[in-house]
């Protein structure tokens, strides 16, 4: 763990992250449900490259893959000793991506990414839309497939959740959103 933060601390703030952000601005509507239902794994990683972050991945995406999604629905992989650079993160998915297809997942799991700095292709690095998908710290969310077609199907309009994300976001501003993040 790096000397920063203990992993009780980088969960406690990742949860934070979660409810402030994701819930608590409804970033994702469809992720109150499984965090009220205690279905979220949290699993803080000590990998500093891509080939251990490759091998605890596939021992994550085994253990979503074979247990009750009634009780583990999603888990969230945090890495905070690797991937600073939002570059070097964006590698580590590539091969995460393909893990997915080699362990044969593709189409049963999926995984989102969330990264301190992310940014979205062809956007500069303060649009207020990267914040959509910046974390505490780099993430590899491992997701159901059929949960998420559950949840689609559940909120009819799904397609527009990016676009009222970002008026969310553009409503707040950038001090308004970090004013409602430093609320405990």
């Amino acid at each position: 763990m790096n000397d920063r933060c203990t992993r009780d601390e980088v969960i406690a703030a990742t949860e934070h992250w979660l409810t402030r952000a994701v819930i608590g601005l409804n970033l994702c509507p469809f992720a109150k449900s499984v965090h009220v239902k205690g279905q979220i794994r949290y699993v803080v990683s000590e990998a500093r490259g891509v080939e251990d972050v490759v091998v605890e991945l596939t021992d994550e995406l085994r253990l979503l893959r074979d247990s009750d999604p009634q009780k583990l629905d999603t888990t969230l992989f945090i890495t905070p000793d690797a991937f600073a650079d939002f570059a070097d993160y964006n590698d580590a998915l590539f091969f995460a991506e393909r893990l997915l297809d080699q362990l044969k997942l593709a189409g049963e799991l999926q995984i989102a990414s969330f990264h301190p700095d992310y940014r979205f292709e062809g956007t500069e690095p303060d649009d207020l839309s990267n914040y959509t998908n910046r974390a505490p710290y780099p993430i590899f969310h491992l997701l159901r497939e059929a949960s998420i077609d559950r949840a689609v199907a559940a909120f009819p309009d799904a397609a527009d959740i990016y676009e009222r994300n970002i008026e969310t976001l553009e409503r707040l501003g950038r001090d308004g959103f970090d004013a409602w993040m430093n609320k405990r």
